[in-house]
């Protein structure tokens, strides 16, 4: 993006959607958010991002407002247009569990969003937490936003650790692609695929983390049923259900050589074993056939 002195969104109630795309913003051009309708200048300025508001779409000149979409169109939020200018919507469409539904809530409401969750209304309101009420109510109370105040800060922090999260959720899964190995074994009485990932030099300070996506990004949710990966704690492996399969129960595995953890709820080992083989046979000692079909 090219340079921007001012961030500018409407007054009064605030959403989750133009905080976040604020946010986001602020992490990459630390300028003052001001909270107050676009003038004509405003619009045509590229100087001034203008967020959630002006009812124009021109990323050219830093208009990122949703509001004049169709009503049939898919739920876009303000956020949407920033990841999308930013070039990171479809990553964090993926690794953002939370971002379609953020988009639903400001498009389609509390009722519509919860119906296409599945879920009561009721039960989703249970699931506001005063950080976002606190957070939103301050944001909408303000008019002008500065480097310094208390809520820029936090703000700022969001959208670094929002954009960090993305960008580096990208570069682990092309580090899982490159490295990652998928056993296909027999076990608990059935077929199975196991991911593993060897030790590398330097290790990933999260070794384990991505490798839910990177499973649903090879099309293997179904196939596979747990995961191995290095320790960060030690030279060996944890060992691990794929979302809690219960055709891997590891408390089978102790008291056996090399494993010094077993999970009372059996969900995860830990091992200093580090022989491929050996760790395939912990595994298959770990099977069970429940839910097998």
């Amino acid at each position: 993006m090219t340079s921007i002195d001012t961030i500018l969104t409407h007054p009064g109630g605030a959403h989750k959607d133009e905080f976040l795309a604020c946010s986001v913003l602020l992490a990459l051009h630390p300028v003052p958010v001001v909270r107050r309708e676009p003038t004509p200048d405003d619009l045509a300025s590229p100087a001034t991002c203008v967020v959630d508001v002006g009812h124009l779409h021109e990323p050219a000149r830093h208009n990122f407002d949703h509001h004049q979409l169709p009503k049939d169109h898919p739920p876009t939020c303000s956020l949407s247009l920033v990841l999308q200018h930013l070039g990171l919507y479809e990553d964090a469409r993926q690794f953002c569990d939370w971002l379609e539904a953020t988009e639903w809530f400001d498009c389609r409401g509390l009722v519509a969003t919860a119906h296409w969750l599945g879920a009561d209304p009721a039960t989703v309101s249970k699931l506001i937490s005063p950080i976002d009420s606190t957070l939103l109510r301050r944001f909408a109370l303000a008019r002008r936003i500065a480097p310094g105040d208390p809520l820029w800060e936090v703000m700022r922090m969001i959208g670094e650790d929002l954009l960090g999260y993305v960008k580096s959720m990208r570069s682990r899964l092309d580090f899982i692609g490159q490295h990652a190995e998928i056993w296909d074994m027999e076990i608990g009485g059935g077929p199975a695929k196991i991911i593993f990932i060897p030790r590398t030099e330097p290790l990933p300070e999260e070794p384990s983390m991505g490798l839910d996506q990177f499973i649903e990004s090879r099309g293997l949710v179904s196939q596979v049923i747990g995961t191995v990966y290095p320790d960060r704690r030690s030279t060996g492996y944890g060992l691990s259900r794929f979302r809690d399969n219960s055709r891997l129960d590891f408390t089978r595995l102790a008291g056996q050589p090399g494993v010094h953890f077993t999970h009372a709820r059996g969900f995860v080992a830990k091992t200093s074993v580090a022989e491929v083989e050996q760790l395939k046979q912990l595994m298959i000692q770990a099977g069970t056939n429940s839910a097998v079909s």
